[in-house]
């Protein structure tokens, strides 16, 4: 279901699927952001939308996506999101041509009747930063199945893979920084997707899609999963459950992550305090673990789902 948003007067003079384009012009695009509606309460019903989404712990399923600062929202753009929203204050003014450009080469652009203008102070009020570059967007989040998850984009899938599903499951990863940097090594290393269980951080609330620097907008994922679900169709689908290990055994102390990760396989990285939880272990085909010294208890699940993932991806090229 499509999220619901105040309507406004400059919807009905312009159509919202027509995007802002480039080729305008400098002095046109100018104008069109001088034009741009202009939010001056505090009480504006898109003040407060974006106060909920900026501030909040992620969208539920009807909710936008909700991005700050001029990166993440060029990054939403550039993988083309719909983009239900857009809000530049004074001083964030400088990055909208940017913004602008990027919307003329993606796929959605940027509606016409959403680009709306509004004071530092007000949009401070808003923001989920402390020191807010005064722009931010919402987008209509992609409709992520568990087979986009299994194949991956058309640019990403089979970057080191060959086409085998590499998955990157979070089992209860409570902190959003870890979440995002999961999604962001997750990409980087050739993952064909994402999926976050119940209990997992949001890897589209503010601070982990912060921390994934705009991956959790492009790579494929699924949130809020059922684990007993998720290992059904895993079974089903033919792909191996590794489960990675928070201290490996003495005969694995002397070498990179074991296993296996040649495949397609999903992998279950748990969470921070309590590590995986027991029906994973009982379901893994096999164990994933890392050396390290023996001073220390173990890694968080950040840094330990990178390394594993490095080492998916230096398999697969060998392979």
């Amino acid at each position: 279901m499509a999220p619901q948003f105040p309507s406004d007067k400059r919807a009905q003079a312009a159509p919202e699927s027509v995007p802002v384009r480039a080729r305008e012009g400098h002095s046109t695009a100018s104008a069109r952001v001088g034009n741009a509606d202009s939010i001056t309460s505090r009480d504006n019903k898109w003040l407060k939308i974006f106060r909920a989404a900026l501030r909040g712990s992620g969208p539920a399923e009807s909710e936008p996506i909700a991005a700050e600062g001029p990166k993440l929202v060029e990054e939403g753009v550039r993988s083309a999101l719909e983009t239900e929203a857009l809000l530049v204050s004074e001083t964030g003014e400088r990055h909208l041509e940017r913004i602008l450009q990027v919307a003329s080469e993606s796929d959605s652009g940027i509606p016409r009747s959403r680009i709306f203008r509004t004071t530092d102070k007000l949009f401070e009020s808003v923001a989920g930063t402390e020191a807010p570059q005064g722009v931010a967007a919402l987008f209509r989040q992609p409709a992520w199945n568990f087979d986009d998850v299994m194949r991956g984009r058309a640019n990403l899938a089979g970057v080191f893979s060959g086409g085998l599903p590499l998955m990157l499951v979070m089992a209860a990863v409570q902190d959003p920084g870890n979440v995002g940097t999961i999604v962001r090594s997750a990409e980087a290393f050739g993952a064909s997707g994402v999926v976050a269980t119940r209990g997992t951080a949001d890897p589209w609330s503010p601070k982990a899609l912060r921390a994934s620097a705009g991956s959790a907008l492009r790579l494929p994922l699924l949130r809020g999963m059922a684990i007993p679900i998720l290992l059904a169709q895993l079974r089903v689908a033919g792909v191996t459950i590794l489960a990675a290990r928070t201290r490996p055994s003495a005969a694995e102390n002397a070498g990179p992550p074991t296993a296996d990760l040649r495949g397609a396989c999903a992998i279950f990285i748990g969470s921070e305090g309590a590590g995986l939880p027991s029906e994973v272990e009982h379901a893994a085909d096999d164990w994933v673990s890392i050396a390290m010294k023996n001073d220390v208890e173990s890694l968080n699940a950040g840094v330990a789902a990178s390394l594993i993932l490095f080492e998916a991806a230096r398999q697969r090229r060998g392979a």
